[in-house]
């Protein structure tokens, strides 16, 4: 651990000490690299955000794809929970192991072999819900294995888009609002192709985007380059949690947000469904998610433009946006007051994700980035999943408004406490 995290910042700053990707040789080098990388739209970055927009769309058909075979074929809703609880578990369990295979062996490598993975085994689903009546063991697996490829992937987008471009803010921004427009377009598309073909042709298509998501990174030229040095994973595994523990931005942040993912994000998913649903009905749920889909890309659009000097502090304000989107949903707004809330909290969290991304992904030296980002995808993912879980016991207890009421209360303290940590309010941008 370093003795002064704070000092350390201003050298991790500098994109100096960051170790450089691994390149083609001879032509392929020079073709790849100079003022190529610096434009965003580099051969390469279009290739990365290829493959993460049509992954993306993939993935909104899976929760479609689950509840139309399993709900079709008379196993109820708590088949479809055991389901995706299955992939939530797995994925939050190897996301870790998947920074260190990710720094060992380059993370393109592993994000190839974590699409061809999930590839199999999402075109085994297809052959399971074919057959007819789907054994839910098996659709249980396969949906764990799935999740263990996901965890395989992750951790590599952190490095990958530094090494493919030097525009890092925007590449995020960009990649942000391609993932928030899939995210609609996913679930929509696969709602109209259930009734076509059932859950059998949505899991062909997402089989074919993971496919086409591994054959876009196979093909990029420039790519984080491994670090592995022949230590075992576990030393692997505590020298990432040392590298997360030395910088106080980024333990202080990531202690911040799986308390917020716990008690905000969490509850809200399954709590705006009831509510909506019961106040205004199914169709209104469905306008108020599109949204905040359209305020996640108008977020993202944003930080397109704005290059504040202090990025955590700006996104930590921006996260003001969801206090309006849970104060709204707890009083029971009306819709047109709603909607503006829905897309405000959507913006925020938007504007706040690539603000984060990108002071993770230039802060944080290149060797130990994939591990280190691992530690933040992983508390994230555990503690949205219990949230979600506890969720309804807990508005049962206390009162699903009364609940909502609270976690608006704690937006609030959590912006407050991101912006009293120095560490944190005075993180500046990477390039000065």
């Amino acid at each position: 651990m370093a003795a002064d995290p704070v000092a350390d910042t201003d050298r991790e700053r500098r994109p100096a000490g960051r170790r450089p990707p691994e390149e083609p040789p001879g032509e392929a080098r020079e073709a790849a690299g100079g003022a190529g990388r610096h434009a965003l739209w580099n051969r390469d970055f279009g290739l990365f955000f290829g493959a993460r927009t049509i992954a993306k769309f993939g993935d909104g058909m899976v929760p479609v794809a689950l509840a139309t075979g399993l709900v079709g074929a008379g196993e109820g809703t708590f088949a479809v929970s055991f389901a995706l609880g299955a992939w939530t578990a797995c994925f939050a369990g190897f996301v870790l192991f998947g920074g260190v295979l990710a720094d060992r062996f380059s993370a393109r490598r592993m994000m190839v072999l974590a699409d061809l993975l999930r590839l199999v085994v999402t075109t085994a689903l297809v052959f399971v819900f074919a057959a007819g009546q789907p054994v839910l063991w098996l659709v249980y697996v396969l949906s764990a294995v799935n999740g263990v490829g996901t965890g395989l992937f992750q951790p590599g987008i952190a490095s990958t888009i530094p090494a493919v471009t030097t525009e890092v803010q925007r590449a995020n921004a960009v990649v942000r609002v391609s993932e928030s427009l899939m995210a609609m377009a996913g679930p929509a598309a696969a709602g109209v192709l259930a009734g076509l073909g059932g859950a059998s042709a949505l899991f062909a298509v997402n089989a074919a985007t993971f496919g086409v998501s591994g054959v876009c990174l196979f093909l990029m030229r420039r790519a984080p380059a491994a670090h592995g040095d022949g230590r075992s994973m576990l030393r692997d595994l505590v020298d990432g949690w040392r590298g997360f523990r030395s910088r106080t931005w980024l333990w202080s942040v990531i202690a911040v947000w799986t308390a917020y993912s716990l008690v905000v994000l969490g509850p809200m998913l399954p709590l705006q469904a009831v509510l909506i649903t019961r106040d205004h009905g199914a169709s209104a749920l469905g306008t108020m998610l599109a949204v905040q889909g359209a305020g996640n890309a108008a977020g993202g659009l944003l930080a397109m433009r704005l290059r504040p000097r202090k990025p955590l502090a700006a996104g930590a304000l921006a996260l003001l946006g969801l206090t309006a989107n849970v104060a709204a949903l707890a009083l029971g707004a009306p819709l047109p007051l709603l909607g503006a809330a829905f897309f405000a909290g959507g913006a925020g969290l938007a504007f706040w994700v690539v603000m984060w991304s990108t002071a993770v992904q230039t802060h944080v030296p290149a060797h130990e980035l994939n591990r280190v980002h691992a530690y933040d995808v992983a508390g994230s993912v555990a503690m949205l999943a219990a949230g979600r879980a506890l969720a309804t016991p807990a508005a049962h207890w206390l009162g699903a408004r009364e609940l909502l009421l609270g976690a608006a209360a704690l937006n609030v303290g959590v912006v407050a406490v991101l912006l009293l940590v120095p560490a944190v309010r005075g993180l500046r941008r990477a390039d000065g």
